[in-house]
């Protein structure tokens, strides 16, 4: 009996080890699982892909993209993925089945083609490619974001896209059945040898005295014997104690078997995976993170840079609007009749010594920054301006530092935006600075004087007027300054106030004192208004972009102007 019950331990012992080493090779689980789009996904111009996936069964994912053309992979928040898609049909991939064999889309109908995303302001991060891309869902800051895949806008977006998961699969009954296999083997050997050195039928070892009962002593009890329990009949001396060997091998036998199915169970069942959440986002998220501004600024840098070289306003026009695109083409055409005339000062991308990235999600969106390159022999303070999702930012203010003053302190996290007749904690609303500065640049005697100080702005452009009256004492002169168009933008400071930005026109007013007077024109004025000499009236409106600083209420500084310059926007005589 006892190779019996050997033999039945090994034999356990090797179908344990086998299973155990078959978890961990040949019956060992994918160690990757990958989801692909549905064949029946219909055709949109865009897909929108939400990045939870990445971590939707757990480990890094593999975005893969095939399609025999070229298309785009750009990443952006969702409000801007959302903003950019607008009516444009779409396919939205949100999720995968539960095996992660395939996965989920929506579609959503709509105009059947979108502008192309390639290169657009909007998004944080592209990847153009033609054939295969692999995307390994490196996103360009923190926070919630989504991609959104492309061909060029009117093709259909490509379809063959598969996100590769770790399986996540484990194999927790292969080291456990190795071991209680090799554990059951090593015992059936070690019975079958315990057996061949006691002999067959013996129950005392070698060399051992039969110990008997002494005089006096009741005989002992037989194994299975109980107090109170009729005598058994004694059969063959081998039997007991060959029903004792079997009960032990049979026991050892039952112990073994519970181990191997014991440490089975120790196997944790895999969790099916279920979508990441992603995190909500935060209402003071800026629209631009610093690699999104200085691949704006480089572009915008780089427009005006040909505009001036070719002193073609038409160079400018797809990165400067508003302001900065009316000062420069007038400078233009300016320069092209008097060889004399100054050129406007550079824009230049770098150095970018700080910005202002404005929280406020909707359009228009407007951001600030402040460079110094070659050419500019102060701080620049570049305004640009996102007209709408689709439309690139476009510089539409330029102006520089004034001698001696500084820019205040933002936040680097993002900047809150002000509407311009609330006075939200400042001295005065912004428009009420932008109005008191226009006031105070019109007359010496502008009850704002001793609000707003004086600097080398403020005296120049008062001298300029008393020069104009000085030197044309045959005319009669007014002069006014107004904010004009829709540019004007404030942003609350690090310490509580606000910097203000504003286009002024300042117009200058001329007309003749007496029958036979005139009044005459400067060259590059006459260039823009078609003769030199008015004998009725004459009218000179120069562009001012102004920056105010406006402190926070209670606070004992006065609104300064910290950045102005002046530039010829328009010339008539009659």
């Amino acid at each position: 009996m006892r190779l019996k019950t050997a033999a039945a331990i090994l034999l356990l012992g090797l179908i344990a080890l086998v299973a155990g080493i078959g978890q961990l090779s040949w019956w060992a689980p994918d160690e990757h699982v990958t989801a692909v789009l549905p064949a029946d996904a219909q055709d949109a111009p865009l897909t929108v892909i939400d990045t939870g996936l990445r971590d939707l069964r757990g480990g890094d994912a593999t975005l893969t993209v095939r399609s025999e053309g070229s298309f785009t992979l750009s990443a952006a928040r969702p409000d801007d993925i959302e903003a950019w898609v607008g009516p444009a049909a779409h396919n939205t991939i949100d999720g995968a089945s539960e095996d992660g064999r395939t996965l989920t889309v929506a579609h959503t109908d709509g105009e059947a083609t979108s502008p192309d995303p390639a290169g657009a302001d909007l998004f944080a991060a592209s990847q153009s490619a033609s054939g295969t891309l692999e995307y390994r869902w490196e996103l360009p800051d923190d926070g919630e974001w989504q991609l959104l895949l492309a061909s060029d806008g009117s093709a259909p977006a490509p379809r063959d896209v598969t996100i590769t998961w770790p399986s996540n699969a484990t194999t927790p009954w292969g080291v456990p059945l190795i071991v209680v296999g090799a554990l059951a083997i090593l015992a059936a050997v070690a019975l079958v040898l315990l057996g061949a050195r006691r002999g067959p039928g013996s129950g005392i070892g070698r060399g051992s005295a039969a110990r008997r009962p002494q005089a006096g002593w009741p005989a002992a009890p037989t194994r299975r014997g109980r107090p109170g329990s009729a005598p058994r009949m004694a059969g063959p001396s081998s039997a007991p104690r060959d029903r004792g060997a079997q009960g032990r091998g049979l026991r050892a036998a039952a112990a073994g078997t519970a181990i191997v199915a014991g440490l089975a169970g120790l196997g944790a069942a895999v969790p099916a995976a279920n979508a990441a959440t992603s995190p909500a986002p935060a209402a003071s998220e800026k629209v631009l993170i610093d690699e999104q501004l200085t691949r704006i600024l480089e572009q915008t840098g780089n427009a005006v840079q040909a505009g001036d070289d070719a002193k073609d306003a038409a160079k400018l026009a797809p990165r400067v609007d508003g302001t900065a695109l009316l000062t420069r083409t007038q400078n233009y055409k300016v320069r092209a009749a008097v060889a004399s005339a100054p050129a406007l000062s550079p824009v230049r991308a770098s150095d970018l010594l700080t910005s202002v990235v404005t929280t406020r999600r909707e359009w228009p969106r407007t951001v600030v920054a402040v460079t110094q390159g070659e050419g500019n022999t102060t701080p620049q303070l570049l305004t640009l301006r996102q007209a709408s999702a689709r439309e690139n930012y476009k510089l539409i203010e330029a102006a520089p530092l004034l001698p001696g003053a500084t820019f205040p302190s933002t936040s680097r996290a993002g900047v809150e935006q002000l509407p311009l007749d609330d006075k939200a904690g400042l001295v005065n609303t912004p428009g009420e600075a932008i109005a008191g500065l226009a006031d105070r640049l019109t007359s010496p005697d502008s009850s704002w004087k001793d609000r707003i100080p004086e600097n080398a702005y403020i005296a120049d452009t008062q001298g300029y007027q008393a020069d104009i009256v000085a030197s044309s004492p045959n005319g009669d002169f007014a002069f006014s300054h107004s904010l004009v168009g829709d540019e004007a933008v404030a942003f609350r400071t690090a310490d509580g106030g606000a910097i203000v930005l504003a286009p002024l026109d300042f117009t200058v007013e001329g007309t003749p004192k007496a029958e036979g007077d005139k009044v005459t024109l400067a060259d590059d004025a006459a260039a823009l208004a078609g003769g030199k000499e008015a004998t009725s009236k004459m009218v000179l409106t120069f562009r001012e972009t102004v920056m105010l600083y406006v402190p926070k209420e209670g606070a004992s500084q006065n609104v300064t102007l910290i950045g102005a310059t002046r530039n010829l926007s328009g010339a008539s005589v009659g």
